[in-house]
């Protein structure tokens, strides 16, 4: 452990602030368990895509189970947001609801319920705030699944919720949240509402009792020791993790031979993510400065500030060879810069959705690059949304609905001394995929192919991790919409390592008539499609960077050679499939 500070190690014991971390994260464990068991959609209760964490009275992070890192990095924002706009008018019983990426929301499909949690001896002081945040697979807006490619305005992504005390001195306020989830996104041209309130209704009330369990949880921890002696090591906490930082970027101008580290990678479209880190060894702070970074775009991947900070605060965590918890001591020696209008500052009224599952990726492979750690990561999440129901833009009528959402793993990039890994869920996102049963038991598809991607990782000493396949047919005519990086720019490959496979999107068209031929269109990286029954989504994801030269000429061009001969085999399978395809549905 490192010495939280100088100044207090007589009253430091390094046993008790093991003990005191382990306690926190415990206790944001047992609010993850909670929610898991209670979530009703799929999104929370088998991919797990959500997030419990503890944080002090002032709104900073002080601990978290491993959940989904650009929720932990975030989340801190938007409790001390709902602290400055309630300041003292919050009372025990009163639950917060928000989702707005200008109140620290990482993007509208991610509900945050925040809860004070009070002095038993003194109910005006807050000790705590416990916060969860879940992903919910449909909150109204443009298209089924709230995760339209195509959306330029934030109302087009669903409900935009700044702040709502769902819970008001213990009563639950039903008809305000139906309000702001259903009646107000409908109000716009072309948006429906939550197209399954009751669904989501049910996870938020899942959220709520996570977090009334985290609150019991640390009142017993204040009765078991008492209340200073929990806040001045949860400050011990937040000291240890400011000097591990500190100590990690003496590490890296020892390493660079440099205080001053640089990277700069693009986007699919081109736009520029630059950042400049300028170390100053004596304090042993830096400033991460992205000026350079391409201006807001009229698409859907700006990222807001707070998930910069996300990103940074996690990358800054994985390469701290520590056990310590993320917390919001990992950001106090960082000074991040961010040019006002850029893509990672951008307009209130601006398109997000794509930029906490997109963007966030390329800000961390930037950080990475910069410091040397490894390759590059599949860099995507592969963003699938598909559904049915909500308004009629031709008729007006409002139909009860659905909408499934889930990522899809792919290569993890190399390192110094280890391969990268195959078909993961890596960097900000840390969910699982639903599973085949569930998956094909719920909804009106197929899962024919779900496996990984020969020869996408890139070769080096140490190689990258392969992407994966993943093949779905559909069983009825459905709106499906594909959120996805990587397709035209490769993951690079370090000190000489070769860069994994970009992705590849596939809509296989079924004949509509007799005598037409099976179609396979490249969809490109983003789009939304009206598919038919039978039709076929194939998804390649991309593959990890390979570390290190293989000290063989010809190696990457051998395994260009490999990737031609497999995708001609693919194409090959195609055919075969126009023939399974042939199903009376």
């Amino acid at each position: 452990m490192v010495s939280p500070a100088k100044n207090n190690i007589a009253e430091y014991d390094p046993i008790t602030l093991s003990l005191f971390s382990n306690r926190f994260m415990c206790i944001a464990e047992a609010m993850g368990r909670s929610l898991k068991q209670t979530a009703i959609s799929t999104n929370i209760k088998e991919r797990l895509d959500f997030s419990c964490a503890v944080f002090s009275p002032t709104g900073d992070l002080v601990a978290n189970a491993p959940f989904v890192p650009v929720h932990l990095g975030s989340m801190s924002w938007s409790v001390k947001y709902q602290l400055q706009l309630y300041g003292k008018d919050l009372k025990d019983g009163d639950v917060l609801l928000t989702n707005s990426p200008m109140a620290g929301g990482s993007h509208l499909p991610d509900l945050t319920v925040i809860t004070p949690c009070f002095d038993p001896n003194d109910p005006t002081k807050i000790i705590f705030f416990t916060a969860s945040r879940g992903r919910e697979y449909d909150i109204g807006g443009i298209l089924p699944g709230s995760m339209p490619p195509t959306s330029t305005m934030i109302h087009e992504e669903g409900a935009h919720i700044r702040s709502l005390k769902i819970v008001s001195d213990g009563y639950y306020d039903y008809d305000s949240f139906y309000k702001v989830m259903v009646e107000e996104p409908a109000q716009y041209p072309g948006c429906s509402g939550c197209r399954n309130f009751r669904d989501v209704e049910s996870d938020v009330k899942a959220q709520i009792a996570a977090n009334n369990k985290g609150s019991s949880l640390l009142k017993a921890l204040v009765d078991e020791y008492d209340l200073e002696t929990v806040h001045r090591y949860m400050e011990y906490i937040r000291n240890n993790a400011e000097q591990a930082v500190r100590k990690l970027l003496r590490k890296a101008v020892e390493k660079a031979g440099t205080n001053v580290l640089s990277a700069v990678d693009y986007l699919d479209d081109g736009s520029p993510i630059m950042l400049k880190i300028v170390i100053d060894e004596n304090a042993g702070s830096a400033v991460f400065d992205f000026e350079g970074t391409g201006p807001e775009l009229r698409g859907n991947l700006n990222a807001p500030i707070c998930v910069v900070h996300a990103a940074v605060i996690y990358c800054l965590r994985s390469m701290i060879g520590e056990d310590i918890p993320l917390n919001a001591g990992c950001l106090v020696p960082i000074n991040i810069k961010i040019p006002e209008g850029s893509l990672l500052s951008p307009s209130p009224e601006s398109a997000v959705c794509g930029g906490n599952v997109m963007t966030s990726q390329r800000i961390t492979d930037v950080v990475l690059l910069a410091f040397k750690a490894c390759a590059a990561s599949q860099g995507c999440c592969n963003n699938l949304t598909f559904g049915a129901g909500g308004k009629d833009n031709e008729t007006g009528e409002v139909s009860e609905g659905w909408g499934y959402y889930e990522t899809i793993a792919g290569g993890s990039g190399a390192g110094k001394g280890w391969h990268g890994t195959s078909g993961v869920h890596c960097h900000m996102t840390n969910t699982r995929i639903t599973d085949p049963e569930i998956l094909e038991r719920r909804y009106p598809v197929i899962l024919h192919e779900f496996g990984f991607r020969k020869s996408s990782g890139g070769v080096g000493k140490y190689r990258g991790g392969e992407g994966c396949v993943r093949s779905l047919q559909f069983l009825q005519p459905l709106q499906v919409s594909i959120l996805s990086e990587r397709r035209a720019r490769s993951p690079y490959g370090l000190e000489g390592g070769g860069p994994g496979a970009p992705g590849l999107n596939l809509w296989v068209k079924q004949p509509k008539k007799d005598g037409d031929r099976v179609r396979t269109v490249n969809v490109g990286g983003k789009g939304t499609m009206q598919f038919g029954t039978g039709d076929y989504l194939i998804l390649h994801t991309p593959g990890g960077g390979g570390w290190g030269e293989t000290g063989h000429a010809g190696d990457q061009q051998d395994l260009e050679e490999q990737r031609l001969h497999d995708t001609a085999l693919e194409w090959e399978a195609r055919g075969s499939m126009a023939d399974r395809a042939k199903v009376d549905f």
